[in-house]
C-alpha cells in the first residue's frame, strides 16, 4: 500500500507515546445533564459517550497506551469504560487504565489539569513513554495524534500543542495564542478579555484545544516545578503555558484536514445549546461530522439491542421518523418524529410528535404529547398529553430553558426521583 492512501500514521513514536485524558470535570454549563455523571461520561450522537471520541482517536492513531483520570461524579463514565474498553491485551503492552483522584502524592483531590498529572507521576515513570500526549476527554472530533507527535519530534519541540482557528467573539472562552512563522508560540492567553487576533485576519484567533504533546523529561521537570510553586493554579493553560512560552521550544500544531487543508471538525459541546446543536448536525445529509466512515470508527461500549421499530400505518396513527437518526432498541408506536435524533431504547406512544429534539436513551414518551427543541434526559417517563417547546414561559416553571429556546428535562424535573447515573 502507499504510503499517502493509508490515513492513519502508525509508527514507533506512536507506540512509545502514553495518552492521558483528562475527564474530572463537571462540565457545569450542561446543567443538569453533569448533575449524576461527568461531562466526559454524557451521552451523544446516538450510541456513544463523550469519552469514545478521544479514547477511539487514540486507537486509531495507534496509541494504545491510554490512562483516564477522573474525579468528578466519575461512577457512569467507570463502568463504561470498563464495559466497552477492555478489549486491549495488557501481554502486548496495551491498555486503558483508569486513574481516579486518589491522592497518591498530595493529600488533595486534583486541584487542577497540571496537577492531575503531576499525581500520577509515578505511574508514567512505570510506563517509562518517551512522548507524553495530555488530552481533553470533553470535545468532539477525529484527528490522528500521530501525525501530531511525528510534527513534534521534526520540530524540535519541548512541547507542542493542539490549535484551531476560532471567531474572535468566541475566542474569550479560550486559551489564545501568538504563533509566528515557523509555528513557534510566542504568546499565551487564557480567556482573555480581548482576544489577539491573527495577523492579517483581524475576524480570528489562534486558539489552544488542550491538547499537548510532551517530551517525557521535560514534563516532568515543568510539573514538579509547578507542584513547588504555591500561587500556582497547577493548570496546563493558566499556569504551565504561560511559563514555558519564553523559556523552551514551544510550537503549534494547526489541527487542519490533511487534503484541503481547511479547518477540521472540531466542537466543544460544553452547554446545552452546543450539545443539542452538535446532535442535530449529525442528522444531516452531509453532515460535518460523518458517523459511518470506516477508515475511522468511533468505538464505544455496544448494547445488544432488536432493530428500531416503527408500528401502525393509519392515517391518524402512523409510526415514523423523518429526516432524523433513530437508535436500536426504539420503538416508534403511531407517533412521528422529525429532525430529531433518539439514543438507544427510546418507546414513543401513539399519537405523540416530536420535532428537532435530542432524546437520550430508556426515555418513554406517554400518548398524545408534543415535543419540540428539547433535550430528554436518559430515563425520562413523559406523561400522557405533555407539551413541550411551545411556550417558553411554562417551560421555564418546569424545565430549564438556555438562551437560545432549547429546553433540557431531566427525571428530577418531571418529579422521578430516581438518579439515572449512567
Amino acid at each position: 500500500m502507499h504510503p499517502d492512501s493509508n490515513p492513519r500514521f502508525v509508527s514507533r513514536l506512536t507506540r512509545n507515546t502514553l495518552a492521558l485524558i483528562l475527564a474530572g470535570g463537571r462540565g457545569s454549563r450542561l446543567q443538569h445533564l453533569t448533575k449524576w455523571r461527568a461531562k466526559p461520561g454524557v451521552p451523544f450522537a446516538g450510541k456513544f459517550r463523550i469519552i469514545d471520541f478521544p479514547l477511539s482517536n487514540c486507537m486509531n492513531s495507534g496509541i494504545r497506551r491510554i490512562g483516564v483520570l477522573t474525579q468528578y461524579k466519575a461512577h457512569s463514565l467507570i463502568l463504561h469504560i470498563q464495559r466497552g474498553w477492555g478489549f486491549l491485551r495488557g501481554e502486548f503492552g496495551e491498555f486503558v487504565e483508569l486513574l481516579p483522584a486518589q491522592q497518591r502524592i498530595e493529600s488533595n483531590w486534583y486541584e487542577g489539569t497540571a496537577d492531575a498529572v503531576y499525581q500520577n507521576l509515578d505511574i508514567i515513570r512505570n510506563h517509562d513513554p518517551d512522548y507524553v500526549l495530555i488530552l481533553a476527554g470533553d470535545h468532539i472530533y477525529k484527528m490522528d495524534y500521530g501525525t501530531m507527535v511525528a510534527y513534534h519530534v521534526e520540530s524540535g519541540a519541548d512541547m507542542t500543542v493542539g490549535c484551531i482557528e476560532v471567531d474572535l467573539e468566541k475566542a474569550q472562552e479560550f486559551g489564545v495564542m501568538g504563533v509566528d512563522d515557523q509555528g513557534r508560540v510566542h504568546k499565551f492567553q487564557e480567556k482573555p478579555a480581548q482576544p489577539e487576533p491573527i495577523p492579517g485576519r483581524e475576524d480570528h484567533a489562534v486558539a489552544s484545544m488542550g491538547i499537548y504533546v510532551f517530551n517525557k523529561g521535560f514534563l516532568f521537570e515543568q510539573l514538579i516545578k509547578d507542584a513547588d510553586t504555591a500561587e500556582s493554579n497547577h493548570d496546563f493553560g493558566k499556569d504551565i503555558m504561560p511559563y514555558v512560552i519564553d523559556r523552551y521550544r514551544v510550537m503549534a500544531y494547526p489541527f487542519r484536514d490533511a487534503k484541503t487543508g481547511e479547518q477540521s471538525y472540531w466542537r466543544d459541546v460544553g452547554t446545552v445549546d452546543a450539545f443539542w446543536a452538535a446532535n442535530l448536525e449529525l442528522i444531516g445529509v452531509t453532515p460535518p461530522l460523518s458517523l459511518y466512515d470506516d477508515t475511522w470508527p468511533i468505538w464505544t461500549y455496544q448494547e445488544q439491542l432488536p432493530p428500531a421499530k416503527f408500528v401502525f400505518d393509519d392515517d391518524d396513527r402512523r409510526g415514523m421518523a423523518v429526516d432524523s437518526m433513530v437508535s436500536g432498541g426504539c420503538i416508534i408506536s403511531g407517533s412521528v418524529v422529525r429532525h430529531s435524533l433518539l439514543f438507544s431504547n427510546v418507546r414513543l406512544n401513539s399519537y405523540s410528535y416530536l420535532e428537532d429534539c435530542v432524546v437520550l436513551p430508556d426515555v418513554n414518551v406517554a400518548r398524545s404529547c408534543r415535543i419540540s427543541k428539547a433535550v430528554i434526559d436518559r430515563g425520562c417517563r413523559i406523561p400522557e398529553g405533555t407539551v413541550i417547546g411551545e411556550d417558553a414561559k411554562a417551560d421555564a416553571q418546569r424545565f430549564y430553558v438556555t438562551p437560545a429556546g432549547v429546553v433540557l428535562v431531566t427525571p428530577d424535573m418531571l418529579g422521578q426521583v430516581k438518579h439515572y447515573v449512567r
